[in-house]
């Protein structure tokens, strides 16, 4: 709790429109769900979240409740559209899809190509349907950056053993004439999933800011933009499991 509340400061110092969280909010059991909603109280801006395969594989029920119990909101598969500083804004939420959750149809339908639009997405990978319906970010988790970063392990192990392209960082492009039609920002997070270790300079806790409206080269970026890293996709047996 020491570190979600640091974190919680961090942001609520940068008095931000919009608190966004892409799943992931507990790991084995429901023992913390209460400290998950003070966690979410805490925060001074509304809170949009999307589950993920942990919160499912725990009860997703149990951890949507805590979560809207603290005031923050759960998009299951839907969107919705915030009025931030006088100017609209689409958020889509997508479901999981590493547990078969996720329905990107169900999600856009009915989403306005004249107002801006982002999307959360437990996994990164879905950014590539979300782009051709018109949401040109993505903002997502689910990797917590590899955790163990050292000497690139764990771009083979995320890519080639589980089958993630996208693993840290903003990948694709925000130019309208880039070679992608849109990019997607994998968050580092600021948990762990089994073992509660961080090591690397890629794996270390990270609160991330988004200024929106701003143009590519105006802000001081920590993570350019980069390739997608090679890819074994998972095959149907062990996306069966993982669903199961």
């Amino acid at each position: 709790m020491r570190v979600h509340r640091a974190a919680v400061r961090l942001v609520n110092a940068e008095r931000p429109d919009l608190v966004v969280i892409t799943g992931d909010f507990v790991c084995h059991s429901h023992r913390w769900l209460d400290q998950l909603t003070e966690v979410i109280a805490s925060f001074d801006a509304p809170v949009l979240t999307v589950l993920g395969n942990h919160d499912h594989w725990s009860g997703a029920d149990e951890v949507r409740w805590a979560i809207q119990r603290g005031g923050g909101e759960v998009l299951d598969n839907a969107h919705t559209c915030l009025t931030l500083r006088g100017q609209p804004l689409q958020v889509v939420g997508l479901d999981d899809a590493y547990t078969g959750h996720a329905n990107v149809t169900e999600a856009v339908a009915g989403l306005r190509r004249d107002i801006p639009s982002i999307a959360l997405s437990h996994i990164a990978e879905e950014a590539d349907m979300l782009w051709a319906m018109g949401v040109p970010l993505v903002l997502s988790g689910h990797t917590h950056a590899g955790q163990v970063t050292l000497a690139k392990l764990h771009e083979f192990v995320l890519g080639q053993v589980v089958g993630h392209r996208y693993i840290h960082g903003l990948y694709g492009s925000r130019q309208p004439d880039g070679p992608f039609r849109g990019a997607v920002y994998v968050g580092a997070g600021i948990g762990a999933a089994v073992v509660p270790v961080r090591l690397g300079p890629r794996g270390r806790r990270e609160v991330t800011i988004f200024e929106m409206g701003a143009t590519p080269g105006q802000l001081v970026e920590h993570h350019p933009e980069q390739l997608p890293v090679r890819q074994r996709a998972p095959s149907v047996t062990l996306f069966a499991r993982r669903r199961a």
